[in-house]
């Protein structure tokens, strides 16, 4: 008999390290679970902007850079397909974090050449062109959760049709293998208990981009 498998929605904000690190585990829960993943746009820059006056300096400067990438991939996704995007994100996640680049156009540019996608595409990171979309698909996610999360959200179908969606998990670094598998198992099996909202304790280390 063929297996059944699953579509897991993975909302991603390009910029966010723990984010990647999450979407590097989904891509191992590929290979060792019935899952397909299927690559949708959150905004960091859309989920902070009511609430700037209440970021440090720092953060909000990181705020103003994160309109950029998101932009290019929305713009890509609507221009392209829905299939560059996990292309796309993987190609910028590469350079903005594994090799330190940082999210600047040129490691944008250089991310669009990865995938074969035109380079114009970078100069959506300034443009609001896809604005409406981005926020469409940003909303979509976070309403899923709710407003006291980040990204990575991951949306499933459950065991008894209704959605099971969550945050995170927050992971480093990228669990492989059978280890990949289990903290997926794990995590649908607390996130689809009736009642359970949160687990946490404080991280004691910086993502580990292998």
């Amino acid at each position: 008999m063929s297996e059944t498998r699953t579509t897991a929605d993975f909302y991603f904000d390009p910029l966010c390290p723990w984010a990647w690190m999450t979407s590097r585990w989904m891509l191992e829960v590929e290979k060792v679970r019935p899952v397909d993943v299927r690559w949708k746009v959150m905004s960091l820059a859309v989920l902070n902007e009511d609430r700037l006056d209440e970021l440090p300096a720092e953060y909000r400067e990181l705020m103003a850079k994160a309109w950029g990438p998101v932009r290019v991939v929305i713009a890509a996704q609507q221009l392209h397909g829905d299939e560059v995007v996990g292309k796309l994100y993987t190609a910028l996640g590469t350079r903005f974090h594994n090799k330190g680049e940082g999210p600047t156009r040129e490691a944008i540019v250089a991310a669009l050449a990865d995938v074969g996608l035109p380079a114009e595409l970078a100069d959506h990171a300034d443009k609001d062109t896809y604005d409406a979309e981005l926020r469409a698909s940003h909303k979509e996610g976070i309403d899923k959760v709710g407003q006291d999360v980040g990204t990575p959200v991951i949306a499933v179908p459950g065991a008894d049709g209704d959605e099971v969606a969550f945050f995170g998990p927050v992971v480093t670094p990228t669990p492989r293998g059978e280890a990949a598998a289990r903290l997926w198992d794990g995590t649908l099996l607390v996130a689809s208990t009736p009642g359970f909202f949160e687990i946490k304790r404080t991280r004691t280390a910086s993502p580990s981009f292998e």
